[in-house]
């Protein structure tokens, strides 16, 4: 399995890294092929980690990560070409947020996400939202949290989130603990928990916490 990691911020950095430990053949894709950041990227992790442009990442790979920023996310996937996402797994990890006057903001917010925005644009693409209600460590290592937690998926293939979930247990996730929330409409919800999540970072003052969902037996 080859996978393109689109976005050489923390969190494409931090997938790919995992990706690569777990022996996966890695791309990860930025605007340049000459990205200076990728390509330290790919000289640190080794043989199996390589750099290029969101293209040639995506074209290679077999399931490509979305981990650019969620205002950016469309402009990355049409430079990307719908031809090299056809027919493949495009997990959304991104939130549409920004800060304006101090404050965090999402644009869309409750009538749309950049979920839904990516699989009208794509539609040939099998989009699935996941991961992007924990910090980028968290992702990778949920260990990092105490206890049990959850994580949510969502989209409009069932098979792709049957894969999606598979991924995340290697990341170490329990399939358990990754609820399901149906189709792609839901990463409203999911992208909505930003704001949540921001304020839980600002009071426990670092990112190594989750949710977990109780619930009568």
């Amino acid at each position: 399995m080859r996978y393109a990691v689109l976005g050489t911020g923390e969190v494409g950095r931090t997938l790919g890294g995992r990706l690569v430990e777990l022996g996966y053949e890695v791309t990860l894709g930025s605007r340049t092929k000459d990205n200076p950041v990728a390509l330290e990227w790919a000289m640190a992790a080794g043989g199996r980690a390589h750099a290029g442009a969101f293209s040639e990442a995506a074209a290679a790979a077999d399931v490509v990560l979305n981990a650019v920023g969620g205002r950016v996310a469309l402009d990355a996937l049409r430079a990307t070409g719908a031809e090299h996402l056809a027919g493949k797994v495009v997990v959304d990890v991104c939130n549409p947020l920004s800060f304006e006057d101090g404050q965090l903001r999402l644009d869309p917010v409750e009538s749309d996400s950049v979920a839904e925005q990516i699989q009208r644009a794509f539609p040939d693409a099998r989009v699935v939202k996941a991961m992007n209600t924990v910090n980028c460590r968290v992702m990778v290592d949920p260990g990092r949290v105490p206890g049990e937690h959850d994580l949510f998926v969502c989209g409009d293939d069932a098979g792709a989130k049957r894969q999606v979930t598979e991924l995340l247990g290697e990341f170490g996730w329990p399939a358990e603990r990754v609820l399901d929330l149906g189709g792609i409409r839901s990463a409203r919800a999911m992208e909505m928990l930003l704001p949540l999540w921001f304020g839980l970072f600002q009071k426990f003052g670092h990112a190594d916490f989750n949710l977990e969902v109780r619930r009568a037996r």
